[in-house]
């Protein structure tokens, strides 16, 4: 946790937009602190949270650390213009889906898009980053193996998963990434990417 004595963060992030959807899974406490550092080097970040995900962190605690309301399905909207959020998609600089489930990817690979978090991965331009967290025997599945490939022929950014201690408590791959590295992962997708509405 950051303390008085460090130095406040750089505020490289300014005048960018960040989409992150996070996905049902126990690992979805983490990001909490990946949006909080990316919010203090003056990003603005909008959350959208699968229903799963609702059960492991609750949207107050992103409307908190955003200062913006949590996109949590596709009746209701700030802006009641936008049923679809579609707008949101076309000022976002990138795309961060954490953790990125075995459902998830899934759903990504083949262009399902049966709730918010999908509508909005599915109807963006922008550089999609996946930070997958799931059992070791679910990330060896042949299946969830596909559908990585298929994401990576379609240039979509990965970071992680690394090896260790798992909720199931077992230990092997399919931990999700650590805060320190999805946000390096960002800033450098960020900082490669083209402004919203160039190049796209």
């Amino acid at each position: 946790m950051k303390t008085s004595s460090e130095p406040p963060m750089p505020r490289d992030l300014s005048g960018r937009e960040l989409l992150v959807a996070v996905g049902g899974g126990i690992a979805a406490y983490k990001v909490c602190e990946v949006v909080s550092r990316l919010v203090q080097r003056g990003e603005g970040v909008t959350v959208a949270m699968t229903r799963a995900a609702q059960h492991f962190v609750g949207p107050m605690t992103f409307q908190a650390l955003t200062g913006r309301a949590v996109l949590l399905d596709q009746w209701t909207s700030p802006d009641a213009g936008d049923i679809q959020h579609i707008s949101l998609t076309d000022r976002a600089s990138a795309f961060l889906v954490a953790p990125a489930t075995a459902n998830l990817i899934g759903k990504i690979a083949n262009g399902i898009a049966d709730d918010i978090v999908t509508t909005l991965v599915i109807s963006s331009g922008c550089p999609l980053i996946l930070a997958p967290a799931m059992n070791t025997r679910m990330w060896s599945n042949p299946a969830v193996q596909r559908n990585m490939a298929t994401l990576k022929e379609r240039s979509v950014h990965f970071v992680g998963p690394g090896s260790g201690w798992l909720a199931c408590r077992s230990v092997g791959p399919g931990r999700m990434a650590e805060p320190d590295e999805i946000v390096e992962a960002v800033v450098t997708t960020l900082k490669s990417a083209s402004p919203p509405g160039i190049g796209q």
